[in-house]
């Protein structure tokens, strides 16, 4: 194991996981194909409560072995069709919430790095002609409540750009800056 010296945990929301990537990265970094898929455990999420119940079972297999990180991709997009409307909103978020506090925990407890992807949405209220950029993350206010650190990445022209538009002060390890750099390298490489 190298990296975090750990393994990877992969939850895919939206079947777009693609370990031929994993290969391309590690073929670039002279590391073993066959040794980088074997640390990465992969789930595929098909609703909102399977994907909670895939965390109680990443909790299972933490604590068997060793886990450096853990990606969700996307945390949001299976709450954007398994509740639709407003009449449902509040059972959302609270369902989201849910979700997001185990991820926390799961950090917590286990010492994992998580990552996690979302997707935004044009703003279309009165609003958005204020705004500086009409896009919001999906989720709402939880979601920034639940993270310390969120990137946006943006491809114009076929240029490749990532922001920071918001980091929490907190303490840093140098396994949860180096994941960072790691999926920035990742990006621009494929």
């Amino acid at each position: 194991m190298g990296g975090g010296e750990g393994k990877c945990l992969y939850i895919d929301t939206e079947g777009t996981f693609r370990p031929e990537r994993l290969l391309a990265v590690a073929e670039r970094y002279g590391l073993s194909g066959s040794d980088v898929l074997d640390n990465v455990a992969y789930a595929r999420a098909y609703n909102t409560d399977h994907q909670m119940e895939l965390l109680i079972n990443a909790a299972a297999m933490m604590s068997e072995s060793r886990y450096a990180l853990l990606i969700v991709d996307s945390a949001t997009a299976l709450y954007r069709t398994d509740y639709s409307g407003r009449g449902e909103l509040s059972a959302r978020q609270m369902h989201l919430a849910r979700f997001l506090r185990t991820l926390l925990r799961l950090a917590d407890e286990f010492g994992v790095a998580v990552v996690i992807t979302n997707q935004v949405v044009a703003q279309v209220d009165g609003a958005a002609m204020f705004s500086a950029d009409p896009k919001k993350p999906i989720g709402g206010n939880i979601m920034g409540h639940a993270s310390t650190t969120r990137l946006v990445i943006e491809i114009p022209e076929n240029v490749f750009q990532i922001y920071v538009i918001m980091i929490k002060m907190v303490s840093y390890s140098a396994k949860q800056l180096l994941v960072i750099d790691l999926f920035q390298i990742a990006w621009v490489l494929l």
